[in-house]
Order: structure tokens, then C-alpha cells, then sequence
């Protein structure tokens, strides 16, 4: 029986995705599961709950970690296998996935989905070598290149 999920207009594309994928999509996690789910990737990606727990703000006790990992196991964004007497959990989406998921959720948090806008900032507060500025620009010339083609 399909997952009934609370959304608006914005992630009916997202949750059809999802529903394809069999994952529901991350925007529906918790505040406290979309940081377990970044510990994940942060250690590479294979992880004790003890060493997800140790990487968490205000860290809860290991047996809530655990039924946070056994929730995020059922709904499809984590898997774990047995090692000796514990489980080493690791998410179900690629890092490429994870990675432009984030980036998405964070464009439209801070910069009104503008792509623009995140580079300009990054651009303006930051400080650049010039083998930074080469590659950035090298990027940019490859993206143009890209887009001319049919």
C-alpha cells in the first residue's frame, strides 16, 4: 500500500519521482532525520549508529538514534547490514543524489531558487586564488559550450 504524504503543489514532480524511485523524496524528513542522513554521508557513507550519534547536534541517547535509523530504514532512505554484533546503515540514494537534493533545498531557502544568486554570493563573500577563478571560469565556458550544442 502506497505512503500517503502531505505535499503541495511544489513536490507533486518530486513525490512522482519518488514514487518511481520507491523512495519518498527527502523534502518529507525531519529536521533531526536530514541530519542523520547527512552523518551518513559524512562517513562515508557507511556508519554505526554510535558513530552517527557522536556526529549529531545535542545528541539524543543511542536507543532513539537507533529507532531514527529503523524509521528512516521503513520509509526507504536508509538499508544496513550486519557486521559481528552491529549494523553499519547507509543510505539508499547515491551521494550525487544527496548532494543535489541538498544543494536544491538550500537554493530555495536562501537564495529564492536562484543559481545566480548563490554564485554571486559565494563569488562577492569569498576569497579566490587565481586557479580558482580558471577552473570557476573554465566551467562557466564549458556550460556555454554545452548548451549551444542541439
Amino acid at each position: 500500500m502506497p505512503r500517503l504524504w502531505h505535499y503541495d503543489a511544489t513536490t507533486v514532480a518530486l513525490q512522482r519521482t519518488s514514487d518511481r524511485m520507491g523512495r519518498p523524496p527527502a523534502e518529507h524528513l525531519t529536521r533531526r532525520e536530514r541530519e542523520i542522513m547527512d552523518a551518513v554521508f559524512a562517513l562515508g557513507n557507511r556508519a554505526t549508529a554510535e558513530e552517527i550519534r557522536a556526529r549529531l547536534t545535542d545528541p539524543p541517547s543511542y536507543t532513539a538514534v537507533r529507532t531514527m535509523l529503523t524509521r528512516l530504514e521503513q520509509k526507504g532512505h536508509v538499508r544496513h547490514q550486519a557486521q559481528g554484533t552491529r549494523y553499519v546503515y547507509s543510505a539508499t540514494a547515491s551521494p550525487a543524489t544527496a548532494k543535489r537534493a541538498a544543494l536544491r533545498r538550500y537554493l530555495g531557502v536562501f537564495f529564492e531558487g536562484s543559481r545566480t544568486g548563490l554564485v554571486t554570493s559565494l563569488l562577492r563573500d569569498e576569497t579566490w586564488t587565481g586557479d580558482e577563478l580558471d577552473a570557476l571560469q573554465s566551467e562557466i565556458d564549458r556550460a556555454r559550450r554545452q548548451r549551444r550544442k542541439p
